[in-house]
């Protein structure tokens, strides 16, 4: 007999609505409120997956994120949802289910074959079969092997799936007894408190064991706590998966109901309480459907009437299995206890002492073998101890120790800001649960942990003794024998044997495999469980679908740009919009052809006056008394000795010495600065700085604030830039080349720095954001007295390659370092450590052939040279020198221009390079980089 539904159990399900929904093509019978798993299990359905490797038949083991073997398939109308967990899947009428990894169906899967060879497919058989003959022969028919369901390209991924981010005082993972006391005792004390549950209810495993909390029924504990949460303006999100655990204090989670919604959630406190996982039982066959946890057994028939089967053995060696046994005696269930224990505690159910040593059945469990005899069974449940759920404790930095008391790993104190508490510490009694939720909730120690002990009478461990296989990852069908082979040829760290076996890398992450595999591993090595380790949780906790990641980013929204405070304003102007660095900005202004008119911006400009929105350049504040000591460690330029009120450019370097971002940095104040970085780089830029105030500065020494959309910059650039300003009513201050200083505008501060990227006389202009059309009305309004007009980006770079100004990623490459740029002097100068420092000195970055950057110039009359065309020796096999970087028509030379990488660059100056594309070659004269005033006589205008 298999499994079936009670009458009357099942407090979760509505038997007034019934559903039907198909399995491989038959129809499943269930109720709304059922899962997947449990409409499944009452239905009878034993086989409801395959096991990847060897293609075994596969039933229901878990109840929640742990199961690894019912992966389903599921549609239902348009929506398709892969590799679907039945356990965390609620049925709905009209799906239609499948199992993965089978064909056609898991019952008669025509790949069983598999299993027959599997002595010709130990672990680690890929490393040694595929390298006889090239790896395009074995490709296609390991793809097609590989990988558990299939993405129906015809099936579009929900699009609304809203991104969140919040902040709360206290983050509680996990609303079982010792998170809901954590979360009441928290918000009694006026903090807004955040509860995060992965199933449809509160009260972990109270909902199936039952129990009091402080005398009272859990449930109107449970309902207490939720509206004290509520009244201090707190949250409680069911149905909602905490999937990872990242820096400062700051979560991911995605909330599976509706509206589905991607949470990023930042808290000051984080109470871990995710509780723990029932471990498996080893034994021969021990992956035959019908062998289950028995946690799932007890969860499945109280909250949805749903019983494995008729005839069951229950193996434990705690006395956590007696609740279970009892309830499914109750259900009208025969139960037989198999007690690992020497001296058991007689618990009214009928009890044989010793151990399951093997499971028999063709597709399912029929019988087993205990102390040598064979006994009728349809399912066999396992009891095999508790796991604490630490996933996310390890993904925020924590470390475990084993606790031989408990048989378990725990959390060493204090090795990640959070804390753990219930059985997610090894806490398994509820009281003392409950007393260590509310301590941890009020602030204060617990005082009633439990205390170390002799080790338990009896411990599960996989039995190398036993005959037949055993089954360490359900599915990835790593055995006993694949753990001991990986020993034997040398692959003994766990890092390796996760690797070389596959073991705890199935989609489950190990919750019901690593820790046999740990002890497995250390009973074959001789060695102790803190001495072989523990492998390393990353995120995410369980699957999450892509779509909940990316929300609405996708289509137009992908990496939507950024937009300018003035858009509109420059749109009425007639400006046409490209993309630039992430930015929506204009290119030019006006109708014609865009080559002519953005030439015709640059040249009045260069005769008038030009004024174009700056506000995209990146302004990063960086203050307090470490901000010096921060960017000098950050930037290639030695910042510290910059007076306040000037201005100085410099490069950010990467580790490697590869010029990262260039820009300008203004000292406001002793000890505050504004960076000013590409706009492409700003958070770029930004975290790089953060790193390094963290690693080496310090977090109270100096702080970083990124304000650049904060703030509107208009660049007034020509000959007539002061007149202009002047005839728009801006007082500008004195300022030099490079200085920085401050006026009035519409009674507040403006910020004014005569920074020239055109070569001419220039000021920007910044103002906050919500002055930006008047500061926009004002220019516009003076520009026609002077002969002056908006100048899109494409004028800008005309304007800034006459002068042979780079831009990051377009006149530089991967391997360009400052003195390819011809800025060797803090190189040689500075004594100092700076990021990137000890690259510049490795033979490489001092090689004789390196590319650096120059100028090209072509005869008059000749066509531009084409971005991107190669440059090679006049003579000689044709080998690449170098490329061209930028290239344009100058209209204040009247003549083509560009700049190149060219090897040996500088010492060709003078000299001629040919240049080819597409199958021309012409010829080029070597110049400076700087092709308009290079002696910066236009600067004072």
């Amino acid at each position: 007999m298999t499994g079936w539904r009670h009458q009357t159990l099942g407090r979760n399900i509505d038997r007034s609505k019934p559903l039907r929904f198909s399995f491989d093509g038959q129809d499943v019978d269930g109720f709304a409120g059922d899962t997947l798993a449990s409409a499944l299990i009452a239905s009878g359905q034993r086989i409801l997956g395959r096991s990847f490797k060897y293609h075994r038949p596969r039933g229901l083991w878990g109840m929640g994120a742990e199961e690894p073997n019912a992966v389903l398939d599921v549609r239902h109308g348009s929506e398709h949802w892969p590799n679907t967990r039945a356990t965390l899947a609620r049925a709905q009428d009209g799906m239609t289910v499948t199992s993965v990894n089978a064909w056609p169906t898991a019952r008669g899967d025509m790949f069983r074959l598999m299993d027959l060879a599997h002595r010709f497919l130990p672990a680690g058989f890929y490393y040694k079969t595929f390298m006889a003959l090239p790896w395009r022969f074995y490709e296609p028919m390991i793809r097609r092997m590989a990988g558990l369901g299939r993405v129906d390209p015809s099936c579009a991924p929900r699009a609304d799936v809203a991104q969140v981010s919040a902040e709360c005082d206290v983050l509680v993972i996990g609303a079982g007894p010792a998170g809901i006391a954590a979360a009441k005792a928290a918000a009694e004390t006026g903090k807004r408190v955040w509860l995060v549950e992965e199933s449809s209810q509160l009260g972990g495993t109270l909902r199936w064991r039952g129990g009091e909390i402080g005398g009272t029924p859990w449930q109107e504990f449970a309902a207490a706590t939720r509206e004290i949460v509520l009244a201090a303006g707190g949250r409680i999100l069911t149905e909602t998966t905490l999937w990872g655990a990242f820096d400062h204090g700051s979560f991911a989670a995605w909330e599976r109901g509706v509206p589905e919604r991607h949470w990023r959630i930042r808290s000051t406190r984080t109470i871990l309480a995710s509780g723990g996982i029932e471990r498996p039982v080893w034994f021969a066959n021990n992956d035959l459907p019908g062998v289950m946890s028995a946690e799932a057994a007890f969860h499945h028939l109280i909250l949805y009437g749903a019983a494995p089967g008729r005839r069951v053995l229950l193996a434990m060696a705690s006395d956590r299995g007696v609740p279970v046994a009892r309830a499914l005696t109750d259900a009208g269930v025969e139960v037989t206890l198999v007690d690992a224990r020497k001296t058991p505690v007689d618990c009214g159910v009928p009890r044989v002492t010793g151990r399951i040593e093997a499971a028999h059945g063709r597709r399912g469990v029929d019988s087993a073998t205990v102390n040598g005899k064979r006994i009728a069974c349809d399912t066999i449940l396992c009891a095999g101890g508790t796991t604490p759920t630490l996933h996310i404790w390890c993904q925020a930095g924590g470390k475990l120790d084993w606790d031989a008391s408990r048989d378990m790993l725990v959390p060493r104190p204090g090795t990640a800001p959070m804390t753990v508490v219930g059985a997610a510490a090894g806490v398994l009694d509820l009281e003392t649960a409950v007393e260590d939720g509310w301590a941890a909730g009020s602030e204060i120690e617990a005082t009633n942990r439990p205390a170390p002990k002799s080790p338990p009478d009896h411990v599960f461990r996989p039995d190398p003794s036993l005959p037949g296989r055993q089954w360490i990852d359900l599915q990835n069908d790593v055995t006993l024998k694949d753990v001991t082979l990986a020993a034997r040829e040398g692959f003994s760290s766990v890092e390796h044997l996760k690797r070389y076996t596959t073991l705890g890398m199935a989609t489950d992450q190990g919750r019901t495999s690593n820790f046999a595999g740990l002890t497995a591993m250390a009973a074959v090595t001789d060695r102790t469980i803190p001495a072989t380790g523990t492998t390393t949780y990353r995120p995410p906790f369980q699957p999450v679908p892509l779509r909940a990641i990316a929300g609405p980013a996708r289509g137009a929204l992908y990496h939507a740009p950024k937009r300018l405070t003035l858009e509109d304003m420059h749109r009425a102007a007639g400006a046409r919009f490209r993309e630039y660095g992430g930015w929506l900005r204009p290119a030019t202004y006006g109708a014609g052809d865009e080559t002519t008119v953005a030439r015709i911006e640059a040249q009045t400009a260069r005769q008038s006056v030009g004024v174009f929105d700056a506000s995209p350049l990146g302004k990063l504040d960086v203050i307090g008394p470490g901000a010096a000591d921060l960017l000098d460690f950050t930037g290639y330029v030695r910042m510290s000795t910059l007076k306040p009120g000037r201005a100085r450019y410099g490069f950010m370097l990467s580790e490697t010495g590869i010029v990262y971002d260039d820009g300008v940095v203004l000292r406001l104040a002793e000890d505050h600065f504004l960076v000013s970085t590409s706009s492409s780089h700003v958070e770029g830029v930004r975290y790089r700085l953060e790193d390094a105030r963290q690693d080496r500065i310090g977090r109270g020494r100096v702080f970083i604030h990124d304000i650049t959309q904060g703030f509107t910059t208009l660049t007034v650039t020509g000959p007539k830039a002061r007149e202009m300003c002047r005839k728009a009513g801006i007082e500008l201050p004195d300022l030099p080349h490079m200085g920085v200083g401050q006026t009035s505008f519409e009674g507040s501060p403006m910020r004014v720095a005569r920074i020239s990227f055109t070569g001419d006389l220039s000021y920007e202009l910044s103002v906050p954001a919500n002055l930006a059309h008047a500061l926009h009305d004002r220019l516009d309004t003076a520009l026609p007295e002077v002969g002056g007009c908006w100048i899109g980006l494409e004028a800008v770079l005309i304007l800034r390659a006459e002068k042979g100004f780079i831009l990051i990623g377009k006149d530089t490459d991967g391997a360009t370092m400052p003195h390819d740029l011809g800025w060797g002097g803090p190189r040689t100068r500075r004594e100092d450590e700076y990021i990137g420092k000890r690259s510049l000195f490795t033979p490489e970055a001092q090689g004789d052939k390196r590319r650096q950057l120059v100028g090209l110039r072509v005869r008059d009359g000749d066509a531009v040279i084409a971005t991107g065309s190669h440059l090679i020796e006049d003579q000689g096999a044709r080998r690449s020198l170098g490329f061209v970087t930028s290239s344009c028509f100058s209209p204040t030379l009247k003549r083509p221009i560009a700049l190149a990488l060219l090897e040996n660059g500088r010492d060709r100056i003078g000299g001629s390079v040919q240049v080819f594309n597409d199958g021309e070659v012409r010829s080029a004269e070597v110049t400076m980089a700087c092709a308009f005033d290079p002696k910066g006589e236009y600067l004072d205008g």
